[in-house]
Formats: structure tokens, sequence, C-alpha cells
């Protein structure tokens, strides 16, 4: 900030100076048509090599008088040119650096965040009570290859594209997505999934409070607990907090500190191919994310993806991502194993404009299970029929 306000006043004075030079010489002040001449000549000059260089043309000819000589040291004292260039990559990276930061607290912040009473937070956005229900996949779909070969078909009946990012084709080009093997390793050694929480304090309708059994870390023991015993899928699941800081809430750095952590975690655990970042979603008041699976009420899930690109400025350098594609695939594989399981169980695919750590691994996921409204039964039902879609994609 300090480098940015300096540059700032230099800048200031230096075109304070050019100026008071310049309409010295236009108002006669005592300066001779033969400088005025030369410093027109030479302010042209300079303008002409740094933003034409490919036309500039330097005349070779006898040195400068000595007044035009004072006159040229002086100007040079202030580099314009040259300061501004020499300085750019410093004054950028100090941008970048603040950029990075802004990006990473609006990416842990953009979901609906609710109170410990599981009311809507107030973020100075839209009334979210008065939002429109979200998208959910129709029970009778056509997942036919020449259906989802038809990129208009594929968005408006499989995903929810948020208008801070775009999609093309080429991003969601099915037939190539579904040819993807997902099917995991059986040859190697120890965990195969991961499972942890950003946002490890979200709840829902009857949790109990001080009850993590009933938070979404319950349900991610809990779906834990079934790929482990009921679908042989050795799985870890992994209770780190980050989005309580000195005990208060505070999510501003949680995707930067789960990073951290689960990087260590696939160090230690190489054989891990899943990671599933589990969450809840926060909707209105009167929505009820619900669907009947087996006779039982059971929450909807939602399958999100972070495109690292926004609508207005394209690519996210910052946010990198070298398996977007590979991220696609896994969700909409997901989705259509879910169509054809349980119809109605899942919501459209999100597609948003940040990473949300899915590049930690090719086969990334992130779940939106349920909402604030959810009861932990409907939540647990839930946990249930996403075990066996997961079996469906991974294992069999």
């Amino acid at each position: 900030m300090y480098q940015g306000k300096r540059i700032s006043q230099i800048l200031f004075i230096i075109v304070l100076c050019v100026f008071i030079l310049y309409a010295g010489f236009h108002l006669n002040l005592g300066v001779s048509d033969e400088m005025t001449v030369y410093f027109n000549s030479f302010f042209l000059h300079y303008a002409e090599k740094t933003y034409l260089s490919g036309l500039s043309y330097t005349s070779q000819g006898g040195g400068p008088l000595p007044e035009q000589w004072v006159a040229e040291c002086a100007a040079r004292l202030l580099p314009l040119g040259s300061y501004v260039s020499e300085n750019a990559p410093l004054d950028m990276e100090v941008e970048d650096n603040e950029t990075y930061e802004m990006i990473l607290e609006q990416q842990a912040n953009d979901e609906n965040a609710v109170d410990e009473d599981g009311k809507l937070v107030d973020n100075g956005k839209k009334d979210e009570s008065k939002s429109k229900p979200p998208e959910t996949m129709a029970k009778k779909v056509d997942i036919s290859k020449e259906k989802l070969s038809d990129f208009e078909y594929l968005v408006s009946n499989f995903y929810t594209v948020d208008g801070t990012t775009s999609v093309s084709a080429k991003d969601l080009n099915a037939e190539k997505l579904l040819a993807k093997d997902l099917k995991l390793d059986k040859k190697t050694k120890g965990p195969k999934v991961l499972i942890y929480h950003t946002h490890s304090q979200e709840d829902f309708k009857d949790s109990k409070k001080g009850d993590s059994s009933t938070t979404i870390m319950g349900m991610g023991a809990y779906l834990a607990q079934l790929l482990n015993e009921k679908y042989g899928i050795e799985t870890l699941h992994h209770e780190g907090v980050y989005d309580l800081i000195d005990g208060e809430m505070d999510r501003s750095k949680a995707y930067q500190l789960a990073e951290k952590e689960v990087k260590k975690i696939l160090k230690d655990n190489p054989g891990i191919e899943v990671v599933i970042d589990l969450h809840r979603d926060g909707v209105g008041s009167s929505t009820h994310l619900v669907t009947e699976i087996d006779g039982k009420e059971t929450a909807q899930i939602m399958f999100f993806n972070g495109m690292s690109r926004t609508k207005a400025n394209g690519d996210i350098a910052y946010l990198h991502n070298p398996y977007i594609e590979d991220n696609l695939a896994f969700s909409l594989q997901m989705q259509i194993a879910a169509a054809k399981l349980y119809p109605g169980f899942t919501r459209h695919i999100y597609l948003k404009s940040y990473r949300y750590n899915l590049h930690l691994k090719p086969k990334s996921l992130l779940i939106e299970a349920g909402a604030q409204t959810n009861t932990v039964g409907e939540m647990r039902n839930a946990m249930e029929a996403l075990a066996k879609v997961l079996n469906e994609c991974i294992n069999k």
C-alpha cells in the first residue's frame, strides 16, 4: 500500500514538472525559441521511442548546446518510463498478493452461511429466504449418449452455471468425461478415500449443541463408516477444524488452512485417490431439500465444481487447477450414477468461478449435502445413498 502511494506521488511531481516546463515554453517566460524547439523535440523523441519503438529514428549529429545538455540531464533525473518499468514487477507482486488474498477470502465466504441457530447470515446479499428453490434433477431424464452429446441439453438438465463463471462445449464434452476411468487401483495399500470438512461447524435443523455427531462432521464420519464396513473401501475421515479461530466462527482462511493439512495427509497416505470435502448448503427457511428413497425421507445432495475462471477476466492464474477436466468427469459420472440409482436424489451440478481445493487430486469432489433445514435423520439417509453412488463409480 505504501509502495503504491509513493509511486503515485512521484508520478504526480513528474507530470507537474513537465507541465510547468511546457507551459513556460509556450507562455514566453524567458525561454529562447531554440530551447523551446529543443524541448519539444526531446519530449517527442522519447515519446516516439517509448510508444512507437518500431518507427523511431535517432538522428546523428553534434553534441547539444550547454543549456540543452543541462536540461537533458535534468529530464533524465526523472526517467518516467524506466522508473515505472523497473518498479512494475514489485508493484504487480504487491497487487497480485492482495488480489490473491481477496480471492481466497471471497472463495471462503461465497457459500451461504448460517449462524448457530440455523438462520441465514446477512452478508449484504439478497434476501435468501425469498430466493428461488435450488434446481433439482428431474426424476426422468434421458441419459443416452446422443442426448448427452448435445451441449445445450446437458447444461440445462445437469448443471447450474453461476453468473460469475462461464462454461463451453469444450469443457463439458460428455463423451470424453464419461470415458474417464475412475475405478480405484486396488493393488496399492492404505486408505483410498479421504473425507474432510472445510466448514466443520455446519449443522442441521435438530442438531444437538456440542454433539458433533449431529453436524456435518458426524455425517462425514457416518459416510466413512459405510464405505469402510459396507463397501470395503478403505476410507479416512479427517476431523480438522478450519472455520473456527480462537473459538469464533471465521471462514476467511478456511480453504487455505485446510489445503495445508490435507496436503500433509495425502503425502503420508500416497494411496488416497479420492478426496471429498463434505459440506451442507445454506438455503432459505422455506426450502426443504428432500426426496424419498426406499420409503425414507432423504436429504438431497449437490456436486459442486470450481472452474478457476471468472466470466469477466477469464482463467484465474492464482488458482490454477490442472485437474478441472478430471473433477468435471467425476461429478458428471456421479450425477449419472445417482440418476440411475436414485432419481431425484441430486440437484444440478453447480459450477462456480473459484477452485475450492479441488486441485489436490484428479478425483476431488465438493459435495453440498442437504441444508440447515434438513434433519439429522434425513442427512444420515443421504449418506447411505451417497455411499452406494460412490461405490458404483469408483469400486465396481
